[in-house]
């Protein structure tokens, strides 16, 4: 499958989706604190999008039963919502694809509950870091190699393993378009940067080094394969002539 161009009028209504998308970030922020539940944090997206006219895509999707996705610690992605009190010193990815007039955006964002330790406090910092370091390097013209290329060097610089079977993709109608966007490779390699791509970037590191996974027996739920901490941040962004343009901030 080709991967899509937009126009500017579609990036607008993407960037709508992204607009609702980010309020609902600010919001899940201000309860993040020791005691709450990710099923709490769940419904509290649930609302916020039905009131603002928008739809939590993976509801459903492949049979995905929750609005977010919520990994907790060791969790690295597609964790299920639960009743478990988040405790002082958790950190939570909460992601989420939201639909608004069938136009998607797509974003994750790693919260840290009181005081974390200072490892997994500098691998939030740093795999931040190389989500915007991947974002500057997505220059029209530019490679999906010299994307991954920019992120990768974070993670080796830091030591941290990077998950490699998960990936950034192109958004737009579907959750899921071309193309991958890996958090890893090489410069000058891959596919060509075209003005109207609309793409994720969105790297995910462990403490481990390895940065190995495992599937739960859900069939959805990712873990570290050492039980290290992982953390994933996560915009969409736009390919344009002016530079990459953040849709989810």
């Amino acid at each position: 499958m080709r991967t899509p161009l937009r126009s500017k009028e579609d990036i607008k209504r993407i960037r709508e989706s992204g607009r609702i998308l980010a309020a609902c970030h600010r919001e899940i922020a201000k309860v993040m604190k020791p005691g709450i539940t990710t099923y709490e944090i769940d419904a509290l997206v649930e609302r916020f999008l039905e009131k603002n006219g928008a739809y939590p895509e993976q509801k459903g999707y492949k049979g995905f039963p929750y609005a977010t996705c919520a990994s907790v610690n060791e969790v690295v992605c597609h964790g299920f919502p639960n009743q478990r009190p988040l405790e002082a010193g958790d950190v939570v990815t909460i992601d989420m694809v939201v639909n608004k007039d069938g136009w998607l955006a797509d974003s994750g964002w790693t919260y840290a509950i009181d005081q974390v330790s200072a490892d997994v406090r500098n691998l939030m910092e740093h795999t931040h870091e190389a989500l915007f370091k991947g974002i500057e390097a997505a220059q029209l013209g530019a490679t999906l190699g010299d994307v991954g290329y920019a992120i990768e060097q974070v993670a080796k610089r830091e030591g941290y393993g990077i998950v490699k079977p998960l990936v950034g993709h192109g958004i737009g109608r579907a959750l899921h378009e071309p193309p991958d966007v890996p958090n890893y490779g090489v410069p000058g390699r891959g596919l060509k940067l075209k003005e109207g791509m609309v793409i994720t970037i969105e790297p995910v590191f462990t403490l481990g080094r390895s940065g190995a996974v495992f599937w739960e027996d859900d069939g959805w739920t990712i873990s570290s394969a050492d039980g290290s901490v992982g953390v994933q941040y996560e915009h969409t962004i736009a390919i344009t002539w002016e530079g990459p343009v953040i849709l989810t901030e």
